[in-house]
């Protein structure tokens, strides 16, 4: 996610300073003049305004304020955070910068790899307003921007709220086409009836026709990763005394997908582990027959 944007910057006519520490990150980068340094320092002492698109809570706190990370850097004033950290991360990182005068903003997003590239993610931004205003020429380049709060941590926990509702479309879509399938009926029928009444969501009409039905399961996001979404959704509502009870179960959904499964599948591939209790398989005719 992070190299599509980085190239969705570049090809805007931004000049970019990147580092990953995966090598393979800077191919997406290939055509465009970047410069690419060995640490997150040297990022941040180069560049005033530095994004992060990073994988888990521990790797951001790394990123931010490890050794060799931006908090060490000369040049940096503003720190935007794309990626799906938690509020409490969020605030922690925000307050470690803080006290060196750089402003923090949240900027998750929602749309995945494929809006990503089409520039058509959905980015839940929150930060002092003057300093999101400035902020303008970057997030254009990237997408749409949904102001959701002026303080850091309200652009988390709408992202966290969005992953949880993405993760449960998934979760009963997968129990809903496995169940019909059971009873007799053509996935495609399932899943054009439910769009066309109320039953229809982002699983049934996006993620199921374009990953499940043909059996590729490559929509661009883990079930690693949907878990570690969910997880953190559970905790935040647990530091604020709300009950989720449909949550959890679809965490403990999740739990199991991630264990038998597999991680790094695509989260389409929750309806794998529905079809192994049930016995039956979701596909489309031509490879159903």
């Amino acid at each position: 996610m992070g190299a599509v944007l980085a190239a969705n910057l570049a090809s805007s006519g931004l000049r970019l300073v990147v580092h990953d520490s995966r090598r393979e990150a800077y191919q997406a980068l290939s055509e465009f003049d970047v410069v690419s340094v060995e640490t997150p320092q040297e990022v941040a002492s180069l560049c005033e305004t530095v994004f992060v698109c990073l994988p888990t809570p521990a790797v951001v706190r790394e990123v931010a304020l490890g050794e060799g990370g931006l908090v060490h850097g000369s040049a940096i004033r503003t720190y935007v955070d794309m990626s799906t950290t938690g509020p409490s991360m969020a605030k922690a990182v925000a307050e470690k910068l803080g006290a060196r005068g750089i402003q923090c903003v949240d900027a998750p997003v929602s749309g995945g790899v494929g809006g990503a590239r089409a520039r058509s993610l959905v980015l839940m931004v929150s930060g002092k307003p003057e300093v999101v205003a400035g902020l303008g020429v970057f997030f254009d380049a990237l997408g749409k921007q949904s102001i959701v709060g002026t303080e850091v941590g309200q652009g988390q926990s709408m992202k966290l709220i969005n992953n949880l509702m993405a993760a449960a479309h998934l979760a009963l879509a997968a129990e809903a086409t496995t169940l019909g399938v059971k009873a007799g009926l053509r996935p495609e029928i399932i899943l054009d009836t439910l769009n066309a009444g109320s039953g229809r969501n982002s699983a049934t009409a996006d993620r199921f026709p374009q990953h499940v039905l043909p059996r590729t399961f490559n929509n661009g996001f883990s079930n690693f990763l949907m878990r570690k979404d969910v997880r953190l959704c559970l905790e935040m509502a647990e530091d604020l005394q709300v009950p989720l009870w449909v949550g959890t179960a679809v965490d403990r959904l999740w739990m199991h997908t991630v264990l038998q499964v597999g991680p790094d599948e695509g989260s389409t591939s929750i309806v794998k582990l529905v079809e192994q209790w049930a016995g039956v398989q979701v596909a489309g005719s031509s490879l159903s027959a």
